[in-house]
Protein backbone atom coordinates (compact mmCIF):
# COMPACT_ATOMS: atom_id res chain seq x y z
CA UNK A 1 0.00 0.00 0.00
CA UNK A 2 2.57 2.68 -1.10
CA UNK A 3 -0.46 5.09 0.26
CA UNK A 4 -0.03 4.43 3.61
CA UNK A 5 4.14 3.54 3.51
CA UNK A 6 4.69 6.54 5.87
CA UNK A 7 2.36 4.63 8.46
CA UNK A 8 3.79 1.33 8.10
CA UNK A 9 7.22 2.82 8.62
CA UNK A 10 8.10 1.43 5.05
CA UNK A 11 6.45 -1.83 5.57
CA UNK A 12 7.61 -2.97 8.97
CA UNK A 13 3.79 -2.67 10.11
CA UNK A 14 3.01 -6.05 7.75
CA UNK A 15 5.73 -7.82 9.48
CA UNK A 16 4.79 -10.61 11.77
CA UNK A 17 4.51 -11.53 14.74
CA UNK A 18 4.83 -7.96 16.67
CA UNK A 19 4.43 -5.77 14.31
CA UNK A 20 4.81 -2.89 17.13
CA UNK A 21 8.03 -4.47 18.04
CA UNK A 22 9.52 -4.48 14.09
CA UNK A 23 8.40 -0.34 14.07
CA UNK A 24 10.26 0.22 17.13
CA UNK A 25 13.60 -0.76 15.68
CA UNK A 26 14.89 1.58 13.06
CA UNK A 27 15.46 4.50 15.19
CA UNK A 28 17.36 2.18 17.61
CA UNK A 29 19.31 0.66 14.36
CA UNK A 30 20.27 4.59 13.64
CA UNK A 31 21.27 5.35 17.03
CA UNK A 32 23.67 2.12 16.75
CA UNK A 33 25.08 3.75 13.61
CA UNK A 34 25.53 6.80 14.19
CA UNK A 35 27.47 5.92 17.52
CA UNK A 36 29.78 2.92 15.63
CA UNK A 37 30.69 6.00 12.85
CA UNK A 38 31.61 8.08 15.44
CA UNK A 39 28.72 10.44 15.86
CA UNK A 40 27.07 8.98 18.73
CA UNK A 41 25.35 11.46 21.67
CA UNK A 42 28.91 11.81 23.79
CA UNK A 43 31.15 12.57 20.73
CA UNK A 44 28.21 14.15 18.34
CA UNK A 45 25.14 15.03 20.25
CA UNK A 46 24.36 18.04 18.07
CA UNK A 47 24.02 15.39 14.66
CA UNK A 48 22.64 12.36 16.86
CA UNK A 49 19.71 14.50 18.14
CA UNK A 50 18.99 15.72 14.62
CA UNK A 51 18.75 12.46 13.06
CA UNK A 52 16.67 11.28 15.91
CA UNK A 53 14.51 14.39 15.41
CA UNK A 54 13.96 14.16 12.06
CA UNK A 55 12.64 10.49 12.50
CA UNK A 56 10.73 11.69 15.50
CA UNK A 57 8.70 14.54 13.27
CA UNK A 58 8.55 12.65 10.32
CA UNK A 59 6.97 9.94 11.64
CA UNK A 60 5.21 11.91 14.31
CA UNK A 61 3.63 13.30 11.17
CA UNK A 62 2.60 10.21 8.81
CA UNK A 63 0.50 8.99 12.07
CA UNK A 64 -1.54 12.61 12.02
CA UNK A 65 -1.48 12.79 8.49
CA UNK A 66 -2.32 9.42 7.44
CA UNK A 67 -3.81 7.98 10.69
CA UNK A 68 -7.28 8.89 9.33
CA UNK A 69 -7.03 6.56 6.23
CA UNK A 70 -5.06 3.72 8.27
CA UNK A 71 -7.98 3.31 10.59
CA UNK A 72 -10.73 3.51 7.73
CA UNK A 73 -8.82 0.71 6.15
CA UNK A 74 -7.46 -1.79 8.81
CA UNK A 75 -10.08 -0.17 12.46
CA UNK A 76 -8.47 2.05 15.61
CA UNK A 77 -5.31 2.04 16.27
CA UNK A 78 -4.24 -0.91 13.89
CA UNK A 79 -1.31 -3.02 14.33
CA UNK A 80 0.09 -2.03 10.73
CA UNK A 81 0.39 1.70 11.54
CA UNK A 82 3.53 0.99 13.34
CA UNK A 83 5.09 4.99 12.70
CA UNK A 84 4.08 5.34 16.24
CA UNK A 85 6.43 3.30 17.52
CA UNK A 86 9.14 4.50 15.63
CA UNK A 87 8.30 8.19 16.88
CA UNK A 88 7.99 7.05 20.09
CA UNK A 89 11.52 5.23 20.72
CA UNK A 90 13.09 8.30 19.57
CA UNK A 91 11.82 9.78 23.18
CA UNK A 92 13.44 6.91 25.07
CA UNK A 93 17.20 7.63 22.97
CA UNK A 94 17.52 11.30 23.94
CA UNK A 95 19.44 13.20 26.10
CA UNK A 96 21.49 10.48 27.13
CA UNK A 97 25.01 10.89 29.61
CA UNK A 98 27.83 10.31 27.64
CA UNK A 99 28.62 7.35 30.03
CA UNK A 100 25.70 5.60 27.86
CA UNK A 101 28.09 5.32 25.22
CA UNK A 102 31.49 5.45 26.81
CA UNK A 103 32.33 1.57 25.55
CA UNK A 104 30.91 -1.01 23.24
CA UNK A 105 29.09 -2.86 26.32
CA UNK A 106 27.91 0.45 27.51
CA UNK A 107 26.67 1.47 24.27
CA UNK A 108 24.39 -1.89 23.64
CA UNK A 109 23.52 -2.41 27.16
CA UNK A 110 22.05 1.36 26.74
CA UNK A 111 20.35 0.99 23.54
CA UNK A 112 19.13 -2.65 24.51
CA UNK A 113 17.75 -0.86 27.78
CA UNK A 114 16.16 1.89 25.61
CA UNK A 115 14.33 -0.52 22.91
CA UNK A 116 12.78 -3.23 25.62
CA UNK A 117 11.56 -0.36 28.13
CA UNK A 118 9.85 1.48 25.59
CA UNK A 119 8.54 -2.25 24.05
CA UNK A 120 7.17 -2.71 27.85
CA UNK A 121 5.82 0.79 28.60
CA UNK A 122 4.22 0.53 25.05
CA UNK A 123 1.90 -2.76 25.38
CA UNK A 124 1.40 -2.09 29.63
CA UNK A 125 0.40 1.41 28.30
CA UNK A 126 0.78 2.78 32.00
CA UNK A 127 -1.44 5.93 32.74
CA UNK A 128 -2.52 8.05 30.86
CA UNK A 129 -1.10 6.29 27.56
CA UNK A 130 -4.28 4.05 27.57
CA UNK A 131 -6.75 6.29 27.52
CA UNK A 132 -4.90 8.57 24.82
CA UNK A 133 -5.87 5.84 22.47
CA UNK A 134 -9.25 7.60 22.29
CA UNK A 135 -8.30 10.59 20.45
CA UNK A 136 -9.67 10.41 17.23
CA UNK A 137 -7.68 9.40 13.83
CA UNK A 138 -3.89 9.74 14.01
CA UNK A 139 -3.98 11.71 17.41
CA UNK A 140 -4.99 8.45 19.05
CA UNK A 141 -2.68 6.26 17.00
CA UNK A 142 -0.25 8.72 17.86
CA UNK A 143 0.00 9.58 21.54
CA UNK A 144 0.00 6.80 23.71
CA UNK A 145 3.20 5.91 22.14
CA UNK A 146 4.84 8.90 22.51
CA UNK A 147 3.90 8.61 26.42
CA UNK A 148 4.77 5.72 26.35
CA UNK A 149 8.59 6.77 24.77
CA UNK A 150 8.39 9.37 27.76
CA UNK A 151 8.19 6.90 30.52
CA UNK A 152 10.95 4.82 28.80
CA UNK A 153 12.83 7.94 28.69
CA UNK A 154 12.91 8.59 32.72
CA UNK A 155 13.65 4.72 32.93
CA UNK A 156 16.84 4.69 30.39
CA UNK A 157 17.76 7.90 32.33
CA UNK A 158 17.95 6.10 35.93
CA UNK A 159 19.75 3.37 34.32
CA UNK A 160 22.59 5.55 32.29
CA UNK A 161 22.55 7.74 35.46
CA UNK A 162 22.41 5.55 38.09
CA UNK A 163 23.15 1.74 37.11
CA UNK A 164 25.68 1.75 33.95
CA UNK A 165 28.52 3.07 35.98
CA UNK A 166 28.03 0.08 38.59
CA UNK A 167 28.19 -2.17 35.78
CA UNK A 168 30.74 -0.78 33.66
CA UNK A 169 33.24 -0.48 36.73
Amino acid sequence: MPRLLWITTFGLGYMRPASGTWGSLPPVVVALALWLAGFGPDRAPVLYHAALGVIFIVFSAACILQGREAEKRWGKDPSNAVADETAGQCLALVALPAAAFASPTAALLTLGVAFVTFRVMDIIKPWPAYRLQRLPHGWGILVDDLFAGMYALAVVQAFARLALPHLAA
